[in-house]
């Protein structure tokens, strides 16, 4: 017998006699109650192969893979409904390979004979379809999809962003549920990628009405994350183990979560995010009917808009005047009568702004602007990872505006024109809401007071101006149409916001251009020599070096960021590092942890010839 026939009477003798079901409660994270099972496959014996999914890769190659997928769905069935998991009220997950849909041997209607045979409601029966494995001929797999649905089975796409369909599996099946890989759990914090991609597919899936679940939730970090994010199913080891059993609630280990959650965004009575001032209004259902309607606006007058949702997604907005003028009264008087047996979704329009909670108040009231004319005075609608979460007037958007317009004119540097402190916190608080990757530089002249003490203020003055342009200069440069900007914190004192990979270069130019206009602010004599005389603090009159810049960078690449105290906190320790270099010098952490590692940039500025000279790297990097 060759080492293919051995292996494939292996893999059928496992498909006859060694094959069991383990299960996995998903988990409602927000009711902290079982809300399904995924039968899982598992082998009665020592398994001779390295891994459950080997057996499936060995099952293709034999030409098994149709066998044993049908295995695994009756044991799935059999040994819950032989537990009573018809009776928990709850759903069982159960795995298909695409290529067994697709095999020529498929019989159809063959799962739904076994969920008759064993008492199990099609409606409570998912087929997770795993996405990693491709699949050649997405008109017949939609057939096969398709078949299944209209026969009360529900659909999922398992191990979604792993494998060869992404984006073309989701629009071709339109599943009831999508599960997102466990690999984008893996050292995931709210500003890296996979945070950030976890939060992209949960609010397009919630938009378009298809539940989330997360996998691989191994850790009390990954709940938390998913809470965060919006995502209500996880499954996972931290969660609960598979077992041969179907565990109760009981069994599961989920912490309490907690009440309240601040936005972290309103600063200094400044409203930036709209979900700052969203207020939340029961919606009503696409199934309510008008009468509901005119009920809820009788009974709250000031109430002007109605937020309309359907299986949790929101799906319209329902205007006070224009119901009355339109459905009640109607063009001939006969509104209530001809739409009184209609559903809400019968008299929707398309025509509604939805926005997400971090969006600024400004962004927001752009989008207002560009609405038509009929529907610019209707309430926004605010969501939260794609879920409805309140509505906010556009009168309050204005005032939200106005008020930090007048906030942000105050606060304005008036020599350098530049925002000030208080923007700069606005900006960080929004960017951190937002988990947009960003660094901050912040640039110091060193040892200015002397400079001022010696050159008088008006010089000092056109010093300052001088590093306000040129951090306008390489913002036109560098970070034309995104993230960055240029702040005034004060005094001689400033920040720059950039993409993390635009900071270094950034800042390099920032001192290149400020190096070559040395000669503008010092004497000849102060620059043939490389240093001037002034009064330190004692009051002593001593030698001080020409003017130079040190940057410290933080990167939220590199640090889990929170608030803007961190960001500062930080940023003023690698400023002192960087001005115990001489000369103008950067330093940039480049990763989180004890002893601290930086990327080090350093210049001199003793000498005018010096300006052309290439910045030096510390050789030990």
């Amino acid at each position: 017998m060759s080492r293919n026939q051995e292996r494939e009477a292996l893999v059928q003798d496992l498909i006859n006699n060694s094959l069991t079901a383990h299960f996995q409660p998903i988990v409602s994270l927000d009711k902290g109650k079982i809300f399904a099972y995924e039968a899982l496959c598992r082998t009665v014996c020592p398994n001779p192969f390295e891994s459950i999914e080997d057996i499936f890769v060995q099952a293709k190659i034999c030409n098994k893979i149709l066998e044993l997928d049908m295995r695994c769905r009756s044991n799935g069935m059999e040994l819950s409904a032989a537990q009573g998991i018809k009776d928990k009220e709850v759903s069982l997950f159960l795995n298909i390979c695409p290529t067994s849909l697709l095999c020529p041997n498929h019989t159809a209607g063959t799962t739904g004979i076994l969920a008759n045979q064993h008492g199990l409601p099609k409606q409570n029966i998912v087929l997770e379809i795993t996405e990693q494995e491709a699949v050649s001929n997405y008109t017949l797999f939609r057939k096969a999809v398709d078949h299944y649905r209209s026969k009360g089975f529900r659909i999922a796409i398992d191990d979604f962003g792993a494998g060869y369909g992404g984006l073309k599996m989701l629009s071709v099946l339109e599943p009831d549920f999508v599960k997102i890989d466990r690999h984008f759990f893996k050292d995931t914090n709210k500003n890296n990628i996979n945070y950030n991609l976890i939060d992209s597919i949960a609010t397009a899936c919630h938009r378009i009405g298809i539940d989330v679940i997360a996998e691989g939730i191994e850790t009390e970090n990954d709940l938390r994350i998913c809470r965060e994010i919006g995502i209500d199913l996880g499954q996972g080891y931290f969660l609960a183990r598979p077992a041969a059993e179907l565990i109760n609630g009981t069994h599961l280990t989920i912490p309490v979560q907690q009440t309240g959650r601040e936005s972290g965004t309103v600063l200094f009575d400044e409203v930036i995010c709209i979900g700052d001032i969203a207020t939340y209004i029961a919606p009503l259902s696409s199934n309510d009917r008008p009468f509901e309607v005119l009920n809820r606006f009788n009974d709250n007058p000031g109430l002007l808009c109605l937020p309309v949702v359907k299986g949790g997604q929101l799906c319209g907005l329902i205007s006070r005047w224009r119901f009355m003028e339109d459905q009640m009264v109607g063009r001939f008087g006969y509104g209530l009568s001809l739409n009184y047996y209609k559903k809400v979704e019968d008299i929707l329009g398309d025509e509604f702004l939805q926005v997400p909670h971090y969006s600024s108040v400004e962004e927001v009231a752009r989008k207002i602007h560009l609405r038509p004319q009929i529907t610019i005075y209707d309430d926004v609608c605010v969501t939260r990872s794609g879920k409805y979460i309140g509505t906010v007037s556009v009168s309050a958007v204005l005032n939200a505006v106005t008020e930090n317009s007048m906030m942000l004119a105050r606060g304005a540097n008036p020599l350098t024109g530049l925002p000030g402190n208080e923007f700069v916190q606005r900006q960080i608080a929004k960017m951190l809401s937002q988990s947009i990757h960003f660094d901050v530089c912040y640039i110091d002249l060193d040892c200015f007071k002397p400079f001022n003490d010696r050159h008088g203020f008006e010089m000092g003055d056109r010093v300052i101006k001088a590093v306000s342009d040129i951090m306008l200069e390489v913002m036109r440069k560098l970070e034309a149409n995104s993230v960055g900007f240029a702040g005034h914190i004060g005094g001689d004192d400033f920040i720059l916001i950039t993409r993390p990979k635009n900071s270094i270069p950034a800042c390099e130019y920032i001192i290149d251009q400020f190096t070559k206009r040395i000669n503008r602010f010092h004497t000849p004599e102060e620059c043939a020599q490389g240093h001037y005389l002034s009064s330190d603090r004692l009051g002593n009159t001593r030698k001080f070096n020409l003017l130079s810049l040190s940057i410290g960078i933080v990167s939220t690449e590199i640090h889990h960021i929170s608030s803007f105290a961190e960001v500062s906190s930080i940023a003023t320790d690698l400023k002192k590092r960087a001005k115990e270099i001489p000369g103008s010098a950067i330093v940039r952490d480049r990763r989180s942890g004890f002893p601290a590692k930086e990327q080090i940039h350093s210049r001199p500025s003793s000498a005018v010839p010096e300006a052309t000279r290439a910045l030096r790297k510390d050789p030990a990097l």
